[in-house]
């Protein structure tokens, strides 16, 4: 492919900061590795003084990996450079913590393992005695709140918490900091932390730094947060020698601290800034282009670009409204079908693109169904292993005729029943046993009565009926609403868990047909975890992912579903930043695709009406 002159002129680029503004498939990997190939060969910069700076470890490993193939490697003379693989290809927290090894003499031993930081919550948990369905879930949740605290400066005495009270989140995050203090350990947020302070406070070692990266690309810039902005900043020191390359428009990782502004401001923090922009797109055919410059454009808080293509014409940009979810699945699979059939395609060049990772879960059932092979990007939870799905699944069981202690303790008291533990001396469960203890309190031995009166009308039901009664006969939603309530959690999300299970249902004539089907699902998602773990083996498999998880990728073929209001954008997207986040990721959605883009979307979700999403109506204009 030849280079166009905006690409020659960032390659060229020598001194001086430079801002590289790089549109969808517009070749911004071909900049960044033929400028520090330029550096090296035209410039003669030894590659031991030059840093590029990627936001994972596999972009990292690729970059470095098709630097050092580009060039074969020779300088202009034609000599090989052979110290080549001493250009640095990092991640920020990769080099942030080389800094502080070399300054703290910090092993690998010094960041906290994953279970050690869980283990810190579940003591605290027990500590403060909170009550929580879901241990596990409840954990990631704090931890990701004190990564919040730490990466965004906040004082946690004025953080409030969205998963338990002020009070009790204050004294999870001091339980924390202590065991890491105590123990000598670092987590990925104090890597940054810690970088900025001792390059702030300590001007001999950051003088000895700026002397070793005399020269430093920064990838993905879009998705820099301030204290990594702040590190960089200082590495850049008086020289200024520092090369971005990034798109705001692609800015979609505002929940980790990442602004389009920083990008945007970058030449109030440097001197003489040279901006370049790649504005030719050479993945996508014009209708995809043209589609989604009409949705992007929208943003007010962006850099203009003239975003075009060489590429010769393709498809309309198939744009589809259906009736509800199972309509949409049904078109997906007849046109998937359809054109691996017919040699058209393979399934490994077709992607479908979800705004959350539970949001294809259905379309994973279906493709099981039909034999279609699949890999996902994301860890997709299993809807059947949440705890509001093992309690459906105990009063299931339960009118089935089980007695197992464990699983009457799942529900005896959802909905308030106040039936105690101390009671509960067999591991079989007896109701007239039950009864006797509460022979004293007719109260009691009525709610018995109904619980197990409850159990006989469900073991009449479909499992769509029986989980219909649960939720209302039984009592099972105002349950889930005082739970939500006194947790100080989003009711939506757990009733939304309710409605996928209730959709799943609908299908099977029988308790046991269901449970048949969920099996298979669960050992579904099992296998593909394990294949996962398996590197380089290329499957021929429609890929299912996130929009988050899908930038980066290119595809032939891409499906956007669920394109409706509150699902993208989503529900709680309210301000004028988040809405514009949102219209971001679904920008990137779209500039996934080369050559065919379908988006999807339906009029009812569980039996809910839908909008078709305003990006959807930018693009056709009305």
């Amino acid at each position: 492919m030849e280079k166009s002159e905006a690409q020659k002129r960032a390659i060229a680029h020598f001194k001086g900061a430079c801002q590289v503004i790089a549109g969808p498939g517009s070749g911004k990997t071909t900049v960044i590795t033929q400028r520090t190939l330029s550096l090296i060969r035209e410039r003669n910069v030894s590659p031991s003084n030059i840093l590029v700076i990627t936001f994972t470890k596999m972009a990292a490993g690729e970059m470095k990996e098709r630097f050092l193939k580009l060039a074969g490697i020779y300088d202009k003379t034609g000599t090989c450079i052979k110290d080549a693989d001493r250009v640095t290809f990092g991640t920020f927290h990769a080099v942030f913590f080389t800094i502080l090894k070399h300054a703290y003499n910090y092993t690998a031993a010094n960041i906290v393992r994953e279970e050690q930081q869980r283990e810190a919550i579940r003591q605290s948990i027990a500590h403060y005695q909170i009550e929580v369905e879901d241990e596990n879930e409840f954990i990631t949740q704090i931890l990701a709140e004190i990564s919040k605290v730490k990466s965004e400066a906040i004082d946690p005495k004025l953080y409030y918490s969205i998963n338990c009270s002020e009070n009790v989140f204050r004294g999870i995050y001091a339980d924390y900091a202590r065991m890491l203090s105590q123990n000598r350990l670092i987590d990925f947020d104090d890597m940054l932390i810690y970088c900025y302070e001792l390059l702030s406070k300590r001007p001999d070692i950051l003088a000895a730094w700026q002397n070793k990266y005399k020269f430093i690309l920064v990838d993905e810039f879009q998705d820099i947060n301030r204290v990594q902005y702040d590190v960089v900043k200082l590495l850049a020191g008086r020289e200024q020698n520092i090369f971005i390359v990034g798109d705001d428009d692609q800015s979609i990782y505002g929940f980790r601290g990442a602004k389009p502004e920083m990008m945007m401001n970058f030449n109030r923090d440097y001197n003489n800034v040279v901006q370049i922009r790649l504005d030719v797109n050479y993945r996508s055919t014009p209708q995809i282009v043209s589609a989604a410059r009409a949705v992007i454009e929208q943003n007010k808080t962006r850099f203009g670009k003239d975003i075009r293509t060489f590429n010769p014409d393709g498809e309309a940009v198939d744009i589809q409204n259906f009736e509800d979810i199972t309509a949409e699945n049904v078109k997906i699979i007849e046109n998937i079908r359809k054109s691996v059939g017919a040699g058209k395609s393979k399934y490994s060049d077709i992607a479908v693109l979800t705004r959350t990772n539970i949001g294809g879960r259905q379309l994973m059932g279906k493709f099981i169904e039909y034999n279609i092979p699949f890999v996902t990007r994301d860890s997709i939870p299993n809807l059947y292993e949440h705890w509001i799905a093992k309690n459906i699944f105990a009063y299931i069981r339960m009118a089935q005729g089980s007695r197992e202690r464990e699983l009457f303790l799942q529900v005896m008291n959802k909905p308030k029943r106040y039936i105690s533990r101390d009671v509960l001396m067999e591991e079989e469960v007896d109701f007239t046993l039950l009864r006797q203890r509460y022979a004293d309190r007719a109260w009691m031995v009525e709610r018995i009565d109904d619980l197990e009166g409850d159990l006989k009308v469900l073991s009449r039901c479909s499992p769509l009926a029986g989980i219909n009664y649960i939720r209302r006969g039984v009592g099972y939603d105002c349950y889930l609403r005082e739970y939500a309530k006194e947790r100080h959690i989003s009711e939506d999300e757990l009733f939304n868990v309710l409605d996928e299970m209730q959709e799943s249902a609908r299908e099977f004539n029988t308790y046991d047909e269901w449970f048949a089907y969920v099996g298979q699902y669960t050992a579904q998602l099992k296998q593909q975890a394990q294949q996962k773990s398996v590197k380089g083996i290329a499957q021929d498999a429609v890929t299912i992912c996130t929009m988050h998880s899908s930038k980066g990728l290119e595809y032939d073929e891409v499906y956007i579903i669920d394109a409706n209001e509150g699902v993208v954008p989503y529900t709680k997207a309210v301000l004028d930043e988040e809405i514009e986040e949102e219209r971001r990721m679904f920008y990137v959605a779209m500039t996934r695709a080369k050559k065919m883009l379908h988006i999807y979307s339906v009029n009812e979700r569980y039996n809910k009406s839908l909008d078709v999403s305003r990006f959807v109506k930018e693009i056709k204009g009305n």
